[in-house]
């Protein structure tokens, strides 16, 4: 059965809570991993979330996975991680396919400029 990327992404919002800039900030003082999923030239243009891994979206899968050659030792299943993005909506779908693979304490802090917006520290590239 055929779906939309919409109907995807409804999904992924109803399975992988949000939270706010402060409530991630807390929660990165707790230890909590925090992941941008946005593209090296967004990135770039932008900076990123301070200490942020910066892991493309489309490579999530094999970074994320610990049987695969190319896994990132910064994703650990034991700690919470927050994702974000542009607007919200990849980092909707990585959560869902990090708690897919295992991920349990999955959120999504949304868009890169919420971050900002609220003065979230940011580290430029």
């Amino acid at each position: 059965m055929a779906t939309s990327v919409k109907a995807m992404i409804e999904a992924a919002n109803a399975s992988v809570p949000r939270v706010t800039p402060a409530q991630a900030r807390d929660m990165i003082g707790n230890g909590a991993v925090v992941l941008d999923v946005r593209d090296a030239m967004e990135v770039a243009q932008s900076g990123k979330v301070a200490g942020a891994v910066h892991i493309p979206r489309g490579l999530l899968e094999f970074k994320a996975d610990p049987e695969s050659p190319a896994h990132d030792k910064n994703l650990d299943r034991s700690k919470p991680v927050i994702l974000y993005c542009a607007s919200g909506g990849r980092s909707a779908l990585a959560g869902k396919t990090l708690q897919d693979l295992g991920y349990e304490k999955v959120y999504n802090l949304g868009a890169f400029k919420d971050w900002a917006e609220s003065g979230g520290d940011i580290d430029k590239v």
